[in-house]
């Protein structure tokens, strides 16, 4: 198979060194082809579990599936967990598993196919009129969501330019934020209506997003790493002969290696590392970001308030991960990660003590929203681009 024009595009020459900096990331930027790609298909990630913390809020999602309690409708804790972990698990699932078709046919295939089956899942949340309906559309949506978050980093890494790698993997974050920052835009103007289409619009726009990135996936080139690896004929030019020369290496280290290996005593630090900085990110309390509308709401803030203060919530983030790309030039990724922890942990530490105070008057529930959103703000500037 000829893929000649296809890689063409995908790949620039390595920056050298009697080229600054600024000039190869302009010159990376107008050869890169498939940046509108790899930004595209984040959103799908985030926007499903951003929209089930904010059904939570939704009066009419509270009335059809919930109970009665002190004159107002809520969602029982139980069903709450259940719901919330069923994307989560089929996440973890969804990973580890993704990682073989990547291999066997590609990138883009694997995520041509992720994409269908959102199409599909979508279906089952979509007409979904119980909540175990709904748990079932959660885990088998969480599957091919899992998938994504295997496919983002490894395509994004792998097709654009070096300069502008670390750049594109953190606009990955970006992605995410936009799509938590749309979800919460969408369900705060329909949460206002009494039927099932306060919940049942934003789910249904789901689909936009698939339309948008079935058109741009025909524009989309195939990794040249994985093109190289399965042995494809390429057109080497002197960044892919960094790649066939990187490649031969790789093949010839894990030839007769196994996951085992991860725990020797040559490699367990690097796999200690790799998995207590991905744990930490989520152990920090990462995931109150898909909660924040709800978490507003308990706060004491009146619905429509609660819903208005997400979408400030989210726009924080969005304005933090945009600062990250110049905090990470400077500092780098350790100091951001190890900075950005300790700072959280006050942060959550200061918006729980005022819970202590008694009647909770209305400056200590501002209080505690507002400093929510200063919390968001050092989590995507500094915790999440860190992990990248």
């Amino acid at each position: 198979m000829d893929v000649k024009d296809t890689t063409k595009d995908a790949v620039v020459s390595p920056v050298t060194a009697d080229v600054p900096r600024d000039e190869a990331v302009l010159e990376a930027v107008g050869a890169e082809k498939s940046l509108g790609f790899v930004a595209a298909f984040p959103h799908l990630q985030i926007e499903d579990p951003q929209l089930l913390g904010n059904l939570y809020a939704t009066p009419a999602f509270q009335g059809d599936t919930g109970y009665e309690y002190e004159g107002e409708y809520t969602i029982s804790a139980a069903w709450q967990s259940g719901l919330s972990m069923g994307n989560p698990v089929g996440q973890c699932v969804g990973a580890l598993l993704a990682g073989y078709p990547m291999e066997w046919f590609g990138r883009r295939k694997t995520f041509a196919a992720c994409v269908f089956g959102t199409c599909c899942c979508v279906f089952f949340q979509f007409f979904a009129r119980s909540l175990e309906v709904l748990l079932t559309g959660e885990l088998l949506g969480g599957l091919v969501l899992g998938a994504y978050v295997a496919i983002a980093p490894a395509y994004a890494s792998e097709v654009c330019p070096m300069t502008l790698r670390g750049q594109l993997t953190s606009y990955i974050n970006l992605c995410v934020v936009m799509g938590q920052l749309l979800a919460n835009g969408v369900t705060a103007g329909t949460s206002k209506l009494s039927s099932h289409w306060a919940y049942g619009t934003p789910l249904a726009l789901q689909w936009f997003w698939i339309l948008v990135i079935i058109l741009d996936l025909p524009f989309a080139p195939e990794s040249p790493w994985w093109l190289v690896r399965n042995g494809r004929k390429v057109d080497v030019k002197a960044t892919l002969a960094v790649i066939v020369e990187t490649d031969r290496l790789e093949q010839a280290m894990e030839a007769g290696s196994s996951y085992l290996d991860c725990f020797h005593k040559a490699n367990w630090r690097r796999t200690e590392i790799s998995v207590g900085v991905c744990c930490t990110q989520v152990l920090s309390g990462i995931y109150l970001v898909n909660y924040a509308t709800y978490f507003f709401q308990q706060a004491g803030l009146p619905t429509e308030r609660a819903f208005d203060m997400g979408i400030g919530f989210l726009a924080v983030g969005f304005l933090g991960t945009v600062t990250s790309w110049f905090l990470l030039l400077h500092f780098g990724r350790r100091a951001l990660f190890t900075s950005g922890l300790a700072l959280l942990a006050v942060l959550q530490l200061v918006i729980g003590i005022p819970d202590c105070v008694p009647g909770r008057p209305t400056a200590v529930i501002w209080t505690q929203s507002s400093l929510m959103v200063v919390w968001n703000f050092f989590t995507t500037s500094q915790l999440d681009q860190s992990v990248s």
